[in-house]
């Protein structure tokens, strides 16, 4: 007897699946899954599994792991050598900032947004506590990123403000909620849907740091379809297999310019005429996303030197219009 069904959450070995009657079961992993080839996928939360019942038919086992038509990966944490799957089977990545407590950074809020394009994922960006800002200053202070094509929700649980269009923008898929601690990603999702009852954290007075409630990813189903993975706040951002070349194009507002350039693999750091630096010069680029991209790019070139002997699994971003 056999079931299909989704992965919701794991540890220690034990793996919490939803089926596709609803039902909730506590599973392990078949031993085959466990030792196979390094080709074979690693489980992780938002895949789609077959179950099967145990020889004692009291208990039930993931025989099978299907093939994956997207996923959200970034760099093991530490500045490791590898990736680390955060889930499997992605529609969205929803990148969750406050206006304050704690303050944002808006090149944190960057890295975010290059790791869901370097995975091939459409991203949304969340402005929370919007109760604690001046609502002008806050949509000019993020102007930039509408300007690039990201949708900008600009939301407050106390004022039930942004909430109605969020809902919809997560109904009838599967989105990833990211970002650093203590913005409100599980207030928001409490408050659209009674009954998660996610654990909120406290923001600590003393270092402005969010403490980390969720210890994992976890695969919430929403009451009118679609799924929000609920990922831990996350001090370190890291990207994994991204080459150096490719990362102009994981930031929309330059893709306009990149066939423009004098030379077909300028950097855009120092070579002449250069359109997305021109670009930067006319105001059609923000100046500081611009820097934010000279900074990583300097940063993966710096991990290639590194890790030159190395060969990771390369993620190529397509050149999506927006």
């Amino acid at each position: 007897m056999a079931t299909l069904g989704v992965v919701m959450s794991g540890t220690g070995g034990i793996w919490r699946v939803r089926t596709i009657t609803g039902d909730t079961l506590e599973v392990s992993l078949r031993g085959r899954l466990k030792k196979g080839n390094a080709d074979a996928l690693k489980l992780t939360v938002g895949d789609d599994v077959r179950l099967d019942r145990e020889a004692h038919g009291k208990s039930w086992a993931i025989a099978e792991i299907f093939p994956r038509r997207s996923q959200l990966a970034r760099r093991v944490p530490g500045g490791g050598h590898g990736e680390r799957i955060v889930a499997a089977n992605v529609d969205q990545v929803i990148v969750v900032f406050a206006t304050a407590k704690p303050e944002p950074h808006v090149r944190m809020l960057d890295r975010f947004l290059v790791i869901a394009e370097g995975n091939n994922l459409e991203a949304r960006i969340i402005i929370n506590k919007m109760d604690l800002a001046d609502e002008a200053g806050a949509r000019d202070r993020f102007r930039a990123y509408e300007r690039a094509g990201y949708p900008v929700h600009y939301t407050s649980v106390k004022k039930r403000l942004g909430l109605d269009e969020l809902h919809d923008a997560l109904a009838g898929r599967t989105s990833v909620l990211s970002g650093p601690s203590g913005v409100g990603k599980s207030s928001l999702l409490n408050n659209m849907y009674p009954g998660l009852n996610l654990r909120v954290g406290e923001i600590s007075e003393s270092v402005n740091k969010g403490r980390h409630t969720t210890v994992g990813a976890v695969l919430h189903p929403l009451p009118d379809r679609g799924y929000v993975v609920d990922t831990p706040g996350l001090r370190e951002v890291g990207m994994w297999g991204m080459p150096s070349e490719h990362l102009d194009g994981c930031f929309p507002e330059f893709r306009p310019s990149l066939d423009r350039c004098r030379f077909g693999d300028c950097t855009h750091v120092s070579e002449p005429d250069c359109e997305v630096r021109a670009a930067v010069g006319r105001g059609d680029i923000s100046s500081e996303r611009y820097d934010s991209y000279a900074k990583l790019r300097a940063e993966l070139e710096e991990t290639e030197k590194k890790w030159a002997n190395s060969k990771p699994v390369t993620h190529s971003p397509r050149k999506r219009g927006r």
